[in-house]
């Protein structure tokens, strides 16, 4: 729970209180999910509004706001009146990058102080990752992992017997399977190992189909000969998890093996200049750079790396617009990528704890080229 932390952000900017609309925004703060609510905090009151639906577990939840319940017929902007009342505040930041102009404009209609633009105030907070933030992100990911574990053949587990054992292992990447059964086993996988749900809808494409970098997956069979992507991720109490694995079918040829390579050493470079101060688009290039040299620099259009946290996609980025020097405590990835239309593609995916001299890899699972 983040109270101290808005707190201490509000004291130091031309408003008096603020209010927290989104489902992400006050989740942040009260550490408390549900699809409806809204955060009052001011230098004196921390109040968190909900309906029946949610308030019995928001009491018991919630240690650092006080929970009310906001009856039928009542609306958010009449409670909160009454507080802004209370408080005598002239001023209330609201989040103006989640609502609409229309909302935004009927909140500020509505409110008896003076509606303003909170612009970035939580994201810049939200960017720098406190322990337990950090703990469940990497559990997020060994689930991730346990389940990419499962849906391999076991006798890959001699190169990666720093994962948990299991009593059963599947061997579903394999000819005839489909992309769609294989992204099915996945997100099956990360929910019956603790996830509360996925971070995205998985990507899992092959042959042809894996040099679209976001491709839905579809039935599709696998083939021998094919490169295999799957870029999947879970969220585990609120936080998310994101990687990215490619792997091979039946065999390669020489081009799978050098595009491979080339993506893995680009990752390996972002890595290494990754550290707090430095610039994403420093991290980006740095990765880019290996790319360009090998002549594939037209088939990498995206960035580098993207934050993680409570959304999938979060600040910083690592990306040719990362101007601003990433902060210690943040969490981005790395995912460089190949992509030659009608051929294949190639991406490998981990994410980084960023601290002042340099990056955790927060992602186990081997980055070896693995020909199934």
């Amino acid at each position: 729970m983040k109270r101290n932390e808005l707190r201490a952000m509000l004291l130091e900017q031309p408003y008096d209180a603020l209010v927290l609309t989104s489902e992400i925004s006050r989740r942040y703060a009260t550490g408390f999910h549900s699809t409806a609510g809204a955060v009052y905090l001011s230098a004196k009151q921390a109040v968190f509004f909900t309906d029946f639906r949610y308030v019995e577990a928001a009491h018991a939840a919630i240690k650092d706001f006080e929970v009310r319940e906001i009856k039928a017929g009542q609306s958010y902007s009449a409670l909160i009146n009454e507080l802004l009342d209370e408080d005598g505040a002239k001023k209330v930041a609201l989040e103006d990058k989640t609502l609409t102009y229309a909302e935004f404009m009927s909140w500020g209609t509505a409110l008896h102080a003076t509606a303003v633009r909170l612009e970035d105030g939580v994201e810049q907070l939200r960017m720098c990752k406190e322990e337990d933030e950090v703990e469940k992100i990497v559990a997020a990911q060994r689930i991730a992992e346990q389940a990419l574990e499962e849906v391999l053949p076991m006798r890959l587990w001699g190169a990666w017997e720093w994962w948990m054992a299991l009593e059963e292992v599947l061997n579903d990447i394999k000819v005839g399977v489909t992309e769609k059964e294989i992204a099915a086993r996945l997100t099956y996988l990360m929910l019956h190992y603790g996830a509360e749900n996925m971070s995205f809808d998985p990507i899992v494409v092959s042959g042809a189909n894996s040099s679209k970098p976001h491709g839905v997956p579809g039935e599709k069979t696998i083939e021998a000969g094919d490169f295999v992507t799957m870029d999947f991720g879970c969220i585990y109490d609120g936080y998310c998890s994101d990687m990215t694995r490619t792997v091979a079918v039946g065999h390669i040829t020489d081009e799978m093996q050098t595009v491979y390579d080339t993506v893995l050493n680009a990752q390996l470079a972002g890595i290494a200049a990754c550290k707090a101060g430095v610039t994403g688009r420093d991290v980006d290039a740095a990765g880019r750079k290996i790319i360009e040299a090998a002549g594939y620099g037209d088939a990498f259009g995206h960035g580098f790396g993207h934050g993680v946290g409570l959304e999938i996609h979060e600040a910083p980025v690592a990306s040719p617009r990362g101007e601003a020097p990433l902060p210690a405590g943040s969490i981005v990835t790395a995912e460089p990528g190949i992509y030659l239309p009608g051929k294949f593609g190639v991406r490998i995916e981990d994410m980084l704890y960023v601290i002042e001299d340099g990056c955790i890899d927060l992602t186990d699972a081997s980055k070896q080229l693995i020909v199934l």
